[in-house]
């Protein structure tokens, strides 16, 4: 029982010491590109771009328009370095540059269905791909894909503010507290469009008819 104790608690110091390092590497390189340095910027994007695109992605459902948003985060994020404040966490801040895109293109277009669309979790499975191929897939992964792409589907019909709270919580597995941060409002009600949210895919996969 001690034994695994200490092995659990030297878990997470190196949990803890790796998490520490990480901060004091991106505050170094935030230094450096607040003096112009675009090696150093690189080194950021290197770091944040899979997570970046994985937000677009799901927000917006298209991999092309994915791409473009997570160039366009990484841009903005260049041109207002100055104003980052580098006593907090840059992951927070550049979540949020992403998010706040993802959403005003939303609103500024109509969802719509893509062929070339990644569906989630398929690793560069695409709708095209699918209707291309003369090879039938195994009947497993079939109904996984569709299942997977449904449900897609139907987080994608949920109300904006739920459906970021939902992609946020469920599938970019932040905690409520980095989502407060990012969408910039109280805890608590992030909690309730997660469970607004929730209750609302609920009643669309149960009801898909309505």
């Amino acid at each position: 029982m001690i034994l695994k104790l200490i092995h659990a608690g030297l878990r997470i110091h190196k949990c803890y010491k790796r998490e520490v390092t990480m901060e004091q590497r991106e505050k170094r390189l935030i230094k450096k590109v607040k003096k112009g340095d675009h090696h150093a910027f690189s080194e950021l994007v290197d770091l944040y771009k899979n997570s970046v695109y994985s937000i677009c992605l799901r927000m917006v459902g298209n991999r092309q328009e994915a791409e473009d948003l997570s160039q366009e985060v990484f841009i903005r994020a260049y041109r207002h370095i100055d104003k980052y404040d580098i006593n907090r966490k840059f992951s927070t801040w550049i979540f949020r540059i992403a998010t706040n895109l993802s959403i005003d293109y939303l609103r500024k277009k109509k969802p719509s269905v893509y062929l070339d669309a990644d569906m989630p979790g398929s690793e560069g499975f695409t709708l095209s791909t699918q209707l291309a191929s003369d090879e039938p897939l195994p009947d497993e992964l079939v109904i996984q894909e569709e299942e997977e792409r449904w449900l897609q589907s139907e987080i994608g019909q949920l109300p904006e503010k739920y459906r970021t709270a939902i992609i946020l919580k469920y599938i970019e597995d932040l905690s409520l507290k980095e989502i407060s941060a990012i969408l910039d409002i109280p805890v608590a009600t992030v909690k309730t469009r997660i469970h607004r949210g929730r209750e609302a895919l609920r009643q669309r996969l149960c009801h898909p008819e309505r």
